[in-house]
């Protein structure tokens, strides 16, 4: 689809009011027999020529983008130009709605041109600010499905046809994510000394949604007794259950002498505050997501690697 003028390619109707209609009565019904001249040879130029009425139809609906704040959502219509002249595409009109609630509304002015005898995907960006849909419908929060429908008016001017809306919808379903929550339910480790302890935090994930989480990567940044231990990535497929929750093993390898006095709380056993910061990358049925994941203030527990009291 190629650019067009909003001043080039239309069809200009000339109303000449009714005072010139008037000063032709008297010439025999003249007006009459040429507006009937012009609608014969409309017809005959039509037939001839082939023009007709495009039609459009909602291909696909993709979802490029998605996450905490917005969901960026892409509407492919593929449009069909039975004509043999270029037809101008003058506006996109589009609305989204759930049960009857406006979500997004919007208008595409002088959107392009249709080539001659061809099709072609126009493709429809818009997108859904959360933000904006939880302030004016408390009922609809993070973490649900809700139904949605699209609706979309494309405006095409045609030679002979004129100015022609071709009105379109689409129903689906879309989600309002919401982060997991992350607890570090203990440290078990593996190798201690004060210069080097290699540990495995055992971090237990949520999923807060209506619908499951394909956990492929994780990576953080942890506290202990707001001291950082460091970072930490690992790729380690599991799945969330919507509304269910999953254990990731994370490597972790830190210098207890670094913790100072709080070192000896945490070596008699006793709770050990954490902050735990970072993200996981996640399949869900509406496409792949980044979701951040944190907890400040937390408590866990250091374990030795032989202690029998598994959970």
């Amino acid at each position: 689809m190629t650019p067009m003028s909003t001043s080039e390619n239309k069809v200009e109707i000339v109303d000449r009011g009714h005072k010139e209609e008037e000063q032709e009565e008297g010439k025999g019904g003249f007006l009459d027999k040429v507006k009937d001249f012009i609608h014969d040879i409309g017809e005959k130029i039509e037939g001839t020529i082939g023009f007709g009425k495009p039609t459009a139809d909602v291909s696909a609906i993709h979802i490029p983008k998605i996450n905490l704040e917005r969901a960026d959502i892409v509407v492919d219509v593929l449009v069909k130009n039975p004509n043999p002249v270029p037809i101008p595409l003058i506006d996109i009109d589009y609305l989204v709605e759930s049960d009857g609630r406006k979500l997004v509304s919007g208008l595409i002015p002088d959107a392009g041109t249709l080539k001659a005898h061809g099709e072609e995907t126009v493709k429809i960006p818009l997108s859904l600010i959360y933000d904006d849909i939880n302030s004016t419908y408390n009922d609809i929060n993070p973490g649900m499905i809700i139904p949605y429908r699209i609706k979309v008016d494309l405006i095409v001017d045609v030679p002979v046809l004129g100015r022609l809306t071709l009105p379109l919808e689409k129903r689906g379903e879309i989600p309002i994510p919401k982060k997991p929550n992350v607890d570090v339910e203990k440290i078990k480790f593996q190798k201690f000394s004060l210069e080097e302890t290699v540990a495995i935090l055992h971090v237990r994930l949520e999923n807060m949604n209506d619908f499951d989480l394909g956990l492929n990567d994780l990576d953080c940044e942890v506290w202990l007794c707001d001291v950082s231990i460091g970072k930490a990535e690992i790729s380690d497929s599991i799945k969330l259950d919507k509304n269910g929750s999953g254990l990731v093993n994370v490597p972790m390898t830190f210098r207890p002498k670094d913790f100072g006095s709080a070192l000896w709380d945490m070596i008699r056993g006793k709770g050990t505050g954490y902050t735990i910061k970072g993200n996981v990358d996640v399949d869900t049925p509406f496409g792949a997501m980044k979701l951040p994941i944190i907890k400040e203030g937390g408590e866990t527990r250091l374990k030795k690697e032989d202690d029998d009291d598994e959970e």
